[in-house]
């Protein structure tokens, strides 16, 4: 049962943030079970709507496993938010001025976020190897910085005046990503992100350099004191993370949009820390939360559309999930049950 505590503690707090729900819901709404039917129900409710759980899966997965590998490092970074927006537009400005025929269009501006995205994410890794500056606080610093960047350049060099709202000038159709599954909005985004997620399995669990991340995040100082330069590892885990979250804004944009539409961060990075306490810090674990968390959405989305609770019930359900995997006390007294009675049984 220990080696599987993580899981159910996970587990447990999902149980708990859901069974809240329900009794907000059985408080608020005239018909109570057929608003938790929806909301369990909705998004299996057709085609169309299993597809928008995968949609919103997608950018989701692309955080998640960024944040995934800054928190396995030990750094609590919050800047996937920033480097999503940023590369998103990076890429719409290939999408818009690109001129390029087949995958190569779609490829050269996810490439160019990517980059975008990896050498920006640097900059507070660099800060935090040379001069321990806080990367919580830098990241979210960028966050803001980014955003103001990016909503200038859309307003004054991108922007389509006759387009009648804050939106950018189309993309060009052969830098759109191709759509897999007729009915849905499931583009090759979902292709690139799960062979991301099978890649940084590998780079974290069978190569000398994931091993020098794990054990960077676990003990610092002690990782120094084997001969693993961390600082060099701090930068390199920041240059992955935000190729992956570049990336992942990159394709958000060209496999959902015509044209680039953010006045504001999405979201989607935040999520992301989500996401990875979802995982716990597992890759392949990134695939089922981020699948949860848009699950609910979508659900939320249908409850509030067919019924009488607002979608915001989603954020209660998020913020209890947060409170009680962030709570190290949490289940604490039975997993100290557990090994005092497995000490017992080997004395």
């Amino acid at each position: 049962m220990l080696k599987y505590f993580d899981a159910i503690r996970t587990l447990i707090s999902v149980a708990i943030a859901l069974v809240i729900a329900f009794i907000i819901i059985a408080f608020v709404s005239e018909d109570p079970l057929g608003t938790i039917g929806i909301f369990l129900t909705g998004p299996l409710s057709s085609a169309a709507q299993l597809g928008n759980v995968v949609e919103m899966a997608i950018p989701l997965m692309f955080t998640g496993l960024s944040v995934v590998l800054l928190f396995r490092s030990g750094m609590f970074n919050l800047g996937a938010e920033g480097l999503f927006y940023i590369s998103g537009l990076v890429a719409a400005v290939i999408a818009i001025y690109g001129s390029m025929n087949g995958f190569l269009h779609p490829a050269a501006a996810i490439l160019a976020g990517a980059v975008v995205g990896a050498l920006l994410s640097a900059i507070p890794g660099i800060m935090k190897a040379k001069w321990n500056a806080d990367v919580l606080v830098t990241s979210l610093m960028f966050n803001s910085i980014l955003a103001g960047v990016g909503l200038y350049f859309l307003n004054y060099h991108l922007r389509d005046a006759a387009a009648f709202a804050n939106v950018s000038y189309k993309f060009q159709e052969t830098a759109l990503l191709a759509k897999l599954i007729p009915g849905t909005r499931i583009h090759a985004g979902l292709i690139l992100v799960l062979l991301c997620i099978l890649a940084t399995h590998y780079f974290m669990y069978h190569t000398r350099w994931g091993y020098e991340l794990r054990m960077t995040g676990s003990n610092r100082s002690f990782a120094e004191f084997s001969g693993i330069k961390t600082g060099r590892v701090i930068v390199t885990v920041h240059l992955i993370a935000g190729l992956l979250a570049g990336m992942g804004g990159s394709v958000e944009v060209l496999g959902m949009y015509t044209r680039f539409q953010w006045t504001d961060l999405p979201g989607y990075g935040l999520d992301g820390a989500l996401v990875a306490l979802l995982a716990k810090n597992n890759p392949l674990s990134v695939i089922g939360a981020a699948l949860f968390l848009a699950y609910i959405r979508i659900g939320a989305d249908q409850m509030s559309i067919l019924s009488d609770v607002p979608a915001e019930l989603v954020s209660i359900i998020q913020a209890v999930i947060i409170l009680l995997i962030s709570a190290e006390q949490f289940l604490k007294m039975w997993k100290n049950r557990k090994l005092l009675k497995e000490a017992e049984k080997l004395g």
